[in-house]
């Protein structure tokens, strides 16, 4: 059997496409709702992913894991999302990284201030845990198609 045709060679190709969604890094100041995420993230949607509770904190830990995508909450003590982003986009290797900004404030005018600054998508709270996987799989594709 050719190769190509066999279903572990597939597979094993399907690991290793650099287009699909893998890595993660959510940044959520509040417990639960990190927690949720990364249920969300991890056991349903079979992603890696590292979660941060603050700006500080993922801006240390970005660099090391080499997210593919970053989920972002805005509201967050400290360094907001904003603000985050700013110096998410400093470092070297995530000055193209794609953001996902997570918010309760999802009036028009408020989606279109987060994209300006650079988010590719808003996703709001409270957010269905059982679409979150899906949702940044059909993000990362829509960057990715074509």
């Amino acid at each position: 059997m050719n190769d190509f045709l066999k279903p572990e060679a597939w597979l094993v190709r399907e690991r290793m496409n650099p287009q699909k969604l893998e890595k993660v890094l959510c940044v959520e100041d509040e417990e639960d709702i990190r927690k949720i995420e990364v249920i969300a993230l991890e056991g349903l949607g079979g992603l890696k992913v590292r979660a941060c509770s603050s700006g500080a904190e993922a801006i240390q830990e970005a660099p090391g894991f080499a997210p593919q995508i970053i989920l972002l909450d805005v509201m967050m003590p400290g360094m907001d999302g904003p603000t985050t982003l700013k110096s998410l986009r400093t470092i070297a290797g995530l000055e193209e990284t794609p953001v996902v900004f997570v918010t309760a404030k999802v009036q028009p005018d408020e989606m279109k201030y987060y994209l300006e600054l650079g988010a590719v998508a808003v996703i709001s709270k409270p957010f269905d845990p059982t679409t979150l996987a899906p949702q940044l799989r059909a993000i990362w594709d829509r960057r990715h198609a074509g």
